[in-house]
């Protein structure tokens, strides 16, 4: 890092450590200031005068940018972390910081991210749900992220466990771009199980968050992640959570920022399923059985590389296969019931599946059991 986003780092840093000077705050101060660096050259009169600022919290401004050289040696600390872990850190009044991020009520202001900020994805869609999904929830989730990320889409979601693992993984299977929105620092990886999953989506996709190095992934961390989730992309899917779980909060991000939500309904005997029923019987979220459903609500802002989902013809399918791709559906189906369906034995069933799953035409989950994708 040169000298001078060292220099904007350490002063947003210590106006950011000033009690009661907030995000929204700050971005005021700025903002009458004209410039960033000028906010050191106001005087304390002139700080009074500027609207949400008083005079104590002026006071308090004065003093903490003229201690700030006493944050060098945690910053240094902190940049040094990041660089251990190939990091990078990125502000607001950087130009290749996310103009989605910068339109939503209280933008973060720091970022640090580990992979490539990149231009697709301005074409982006949360997939967020319970961290305890159901079998359906799971498959329903890696299913939409493996179709909408064949058609150039990136998805976001919060590298938890369940619905957010499913829908990074789908991503990845399919060779699309997806990012992971942490609520913790950037090398801290939360939950242990994703440790590969994190170092993959580091490597082809990209870690974001707006956590320094080394802070832990506290209960308080979530709701900020989860608004940032919302915010960087152009709609939200929420697959199977409670009243009270946080993708509901994800939602209603969403919603306040006039984003699209989606909903993936489900059983209604199941508490997994209480908060995306919600959302789609109060109107709040579309209901989605495909990822055409999400397409064709997102037309005029989605990339115009997308394509329609492949169908039997696209898939390029022997008739044998052809026949099994028909006996099969979203509903996973033994091989004895396949044979029984179709007429062939199970041998001959096996082998074709066997060929199938390479062309992307279906797959086999625990038990010889099989789904259409």
């Amino acid at each position: 890092m040169d000298e001078n986003n060292f220099s904007q780092l350490l002063l947003i840093k210590s106006l950011l450590s000033v009690e009661g000077l907030g995000n929204l705050k700050l971005l005021s101060l700025v903002s009458a200031a004209g410039d960033l660096q000028k906010i050191p050259e106001l005087t304390y009169t002139q700080l009074k005068n500027i609207k949400l600022i008083d005079a104590n919290l002026s006071k308090r401004i004065i003093t903490a940018i003229s201690e700030k050289d006493n944050l060098v040696p945690e910053l240094e600390k902190d940049l040094e972390k990041l660089l251990k872990i190939g990091g990078k850190v990125i502000t607001f009044w950087d130009t290749n910081f996310p103009d989605s991020l910068k339109r939503i009520y209280m933008p973060p202001l720091v970022l640090y991210y580990i992979g490539e900020l990149k231009e697709v994805d301005q074409t982006s869609l949360a997939i967020v749900g319970t961290r305890m999904p159901t079998n359906y929830g799971k498959i329903q989730a890696e299913k939409l992220a493996s179709e909408l990320a064949e058609r150039k889409i990136t998805i976001v979601s919060g590298l938890a466990r369940g619905i957010d693992t499913a829908a990074h993984r789908g991503t990845l299977n399919s060779n699309g771009r997806t990012i992971a929105i942490t609520g913790a620092g950037p090398d801290v990886i939360y939950p242990h199980e994703n440790k590969k999953l994190y170092h993959e989506i580091a490597e082809k996709g990209l870690i974001l968050t707006e956590f320094k190095p080394g802070t832990k992934p506290d209960a308080q961390n979530f709701p900020k992640r989860n608004r940032l989730i919302a915010g960087l992309s152009l709609g939200t899917m929420v697959i199977e959570t409670r009243f009270n779980g946080g993708a509901m909060q994800t939602a209603a991000h969403a919603l306040e920022q006039n984003k699209e939500v989606f909903a993936l309904p489900g059983n209604i005997n199941s508490v997994m399923s209480e908060g995306t029923n919600r959302l789609i019987q109060n109107g709040e979220a579309k209901l989605v059985s495909n990822a055409d459903d999400i397409i064709s609500e997102l037309q005029g802002k989605i990339s115009p590389f997308t394509k329609s989902k492949p169908n039997k013809v696209d898939l390029d399918l022997s008739m044998f296969e052809a026949q099994i791709y028909d006996a099969l559906s979203e509903e996973p189906i033994h091989i004895d019931n396949i044979a029984l369906k179709t007429g062939m034995n199970t041998s001959e069933c096996l082998i074709n599946l066997l060929t199938m799953e390479f062309k992307g035409a279906c797959r086999q989950l625990p038990g010889k059991t099989f789904i259409r994708m």
